[in-house]
């Protein structure tokens, strides 16, 4: 892990097209503004895991024609 010290304004680059501003400070909270291509998904990291838990449960499938009854009759 990268452990940078920065300012308010300043600034990290991530590549050539991702940028990440502190725009200030709020006792222990930190606001960052995140400069990037709209093709990059940018998610909190409690968002992004909820969706990977949801993706693999929906990866399994259904797995009997009770379960898929059950779904159509909802």
């Amino acid at each position: 892990m990268l452990v940078l010290s920065r300012k308010s304004n300043e600034s990290i680059m991530i590549g050539p097209n991702i940028e990440v501003v502190v725009i200030g400070m709020e006792g222990d909270n930190v606001k960052l503004g995140i400069r990037a291509p709209k093709d990059v998904q940018i998610y909190r990291q409690e968002v992004y895991k909820t969706i990977q838990e949801e993706n693999r449960a929906a990866a399994q499938g259904v797995r009997s024609i009770e379960d898929l009854s059950q779904l159509f009759n909802k």
